[in-house]
């Protein structure tokens, strides 16, 4: 099994569902970005998804856009991020995805970025602007390294498109818990336990749950009803407001106080 895997099993023996944190990769500096993947670590991450900059991130809102336009400014690529992981790896097994848009990607070379990715220890790829359609060639290559490729399921979804992304998908289920673009709300989607019941009825994968989700409270709703709880916008927006050491003790305590509200404490 993967890494992906063998954590939502890890979780599921104990009882626990997952905590999925987003940050954008080289906000601030993939120093940076180094630092703090241990640190959600060590507060309670147990998956974490790096974002890979693009200048184009059509599905996220304005939170996620600005530390796009930063990691940009600051010189991240996909070279450089794909080090920074290597380097991880001589201190941390969190399992770590990347999450971005198929033009980055395809601009490196599908199967190079295949291998690169999987030897510097990346476990995942979510491409959110590649549909199940469309993916059979990254898929492979992909899948070829021992990566999982993760697709996004929405209010939207029919039983369809869900069966189209049950031929395709691996490691576990991304679900949007809105329509729209990326960014904390103050209020989780009422739709969403019947429609993660629904997708657990048809697909045999984890069901994470993301896009909107700003508070401990709201994840303790979801962690009642999914196996995993994403968390993006609401971490990302510390970037705009602190930096250094601060920004460090902001994050581990948010992500500390979101681990707690999923346990229902």
């Amino acid at each position: 099994m993967s890494r992906i895997a063998d954590k939502f099993a890890e979780l599921k023996k104990k009882g626990e569902k997952a905590l999925i944190t987003f940050i954008t990769a080289g906000d601030h500096g993939l120093d940076t970005t180094r630092e703090l993947i241990r640190e959600m670590e060590k507060s309670g991450a147990d998956i974490i998804e790096l974002g890979v900059p693009f200048s184009d991130p059509m599905a996220d809102g304005p939170t996620i856009q600005k530390a796009s336009e930063r990691a940009l400014a600051a010189g991240t690529t996909l070279e450089g991020i794909l080090a920074m992981v290597t380097s991880v790896r001589n201190v941390s097994q969190v399992p770590i995805i990347l999450m971005g848009y198929f033009n980055p990607v395809f601009r490196y070379g599908i199967r190079r970025f295949a291998a690169d990715a999987a030897a510097a220890g990346v476990d995942g790829v979510l491409l959110v602007d590649l549909p199940p359609e469309e993916a059979a060639l990254f898929k492979g290559e992909a899948a070829a390294q021992g990566l999982d490729v993760i697709f996004l399921l929405t209010p939207t979804s029919d039983a369809g498109r869900m069966e189209k992304v049950a031929a395709m998908a691996s490691g576990f289920l991304y679900y949007v818990s809105v329509t729209g673009v990326t960014g904390a709300r103050k209020n989780v989607a009422d739709s969403v336990p019947a429609a993660v019941a629904q997708i657990k009825e048809r697909l045999d994968l984890p069901v994470a749950v993301g896009f909107g989700i700003a508070d401990p409270s709201q994840a303790g709703m979801v962690a009642a009803v999914a196996d995993g709880v994403v968390v993006g916008s609401a971490l990302v927006k510390l970037f705009e407001e602190f930096r250094g050491d601060k920004l460090k003790e902001q994050m581990t305590r948010f992500i500390a106080e979101l681990k707690a509200g999923m346990a229902g404490k």
